[in-house]
């Protein structure tokens, strides 16, 4: 069972950008893996279209995107003139083709001993491919989403993450529940107060240990 911080299972697989080995494809980037149970279904449909219209929100923040899906490349490639044409957006990242479920059971989104084939299977049959990974460019698991297929993900929570996950890798703060860009920030536990007062000068302590100071630049 993969847990955060666990490094991402490495893979090789043919993509409609042609075969990538993940972990060098990632190389010094963020990465976000997000799955699709089958081709040519709606939901999945409107979010690789959403996904393709804030990729330069991602390429800012030094996140590479990619999906998978359970079919092979051509079926991927005819899904993505649908996509093109339903949701107003070109998808430019590459797209897994699991077809054999390789990725899908590397990333424990199905059971190992699953029909090694997408042969006459149905979204149903893959209903918990509907994962989302982001990866650091440490190679090591950040974040895991696993939604229902009747409900589309909401990736603009995935970019306010990943703005979280890089300021807390940078500065020794933490960022409280529904937290924006900008807004104030927790001192992590790990630093003292004299620390703090150096760190953080005039920072206001709520309790002891909740010790709030504007978001570090």
């Amino acid at each position: 069972m993969l847990r955060i911080n666990d490094t991402a299972p490495n893979f090789t697989a043919q993509t409609t950008h042609g075969q990538i080995d993940f972990h060098k494809w990632i190389g010094d980037s963020w990465a976000v893996l997000f799955s699709h149970p089958k081709d040519f279904t709606p939901v999945c449909t409107t979010e690789l279209g959403y996904m393709a219209k804030i990729e330069p929100e991602f390429t800012r923040r030094n996140v590479k995107l990619i999906g998978l899906s359970v079919d092979p490349v051509d079926s991927h490639s005819k899904w993505l003139g649908d996509i093109e044409e339903t949701q107003g957006a070109k998808v430019n990242y590459p797209i897994i083709a699991d077809s054999d479920l390789a990725v899908a059971k590397l990333y424990n989104m199905l059971p190992a001993d699953e029909p090694p084939t997408a042969d006459g299977r149905t979204a149903v049959n893959n209903q918990t491919v509907r994962s989302v990974f982001v990866v650091g460019p440490d190679k090591k698991i950040k974040l895991m989403l696993t939604y229902p297929m009747t409900t589309g993900r909401n990736f603009d929570e995935i970019l306010r993450v990943l703005d979280s996950m890089q300021l807390t890798a940078k500065h020794r703060v933490a960022t409280p529940a529904n937290w924006k860009q900008g807004e104030d920030v927790i001192i992590a536990g790990s630093v003292s107060d004299d620390e703090a007062k150096t760190l953080f000068p005039g920072y206001k302590a709520l309790k002891p240990y909740l010790r709030v100071t504007p978001q570090p630049k």
